[in-house]
């Protein structure tokens, strides 16, 4: 009698039908939320985060240009712009591709390698051009206000 105990309970614990509170056939309607428990997953939760930590590293770079025209001249602040600008829209380009993307782990890593690829791109054409086009930047606050923007990111994400 006691021998197919086990069996009963190991295939009923392993099927998400018969059992609802398997976590494995949880994790694609719930995430955990440390310290509120378990809520649904929506488009709008994930992409409000994304979003803030953008505004955040534009405000930032902002700030920093300001400053830079402000104690320097305005070339130099015009330049840190720039630099600031470039690392905003390649942050700006990745959250657009990422933002709403739902499926397995393998979906979710590609689109997040292609936005990552697409921001690399679109930053070194923004240099480029940067440095064609506004040949009187001063090259060092341009590579000072893309990094503290940069910087300003990585920060940003601690945040949020």
């Amino acid at each position: 009698m006691w021998a197919n105990v086990p069996l009963q309970c190991s295939k009923r614990l392993t099927d998400p039908v018969e059992n609802p509170y398997n976590p494995v056939a949880l994790l694609g309607k719930y995430k955990l939320v440390l310290g509120v428990g378990s809520v649904p997953v929506s488009e709008q939760q994930t992409s409000k985060p994304i979003y803030k930590v953008v505004a955040l590293q534009a405000a930032i770079a902002i700030a920093l240009a300001i400053a830079t025209a402000t104690f320097t001249d305005g070339l130099q602040g015009l330049s840190a712009a720039v630099g600031g600008a470039i690392a905003v829209i390649g942050s700006l380009l990745y959250a657009m591709i990422v933002v709403g993307k739902t499926g397995d782990a393998s979906s979710i890593l590609k689109a997040h390698f292609r936005a990552e690829m697409v921001k690399i791109f679109i930053t070194a054409v923004l240099f480029a051009l940067a440095l064609l086009l506004f040949r009187s930047a001063s090259t060092l606050w341009l590579i000072v206000g893309f990094a503290m923007a940069t910087l300003a990111y990585w920060l940003a994400l601690l945040v949020v």
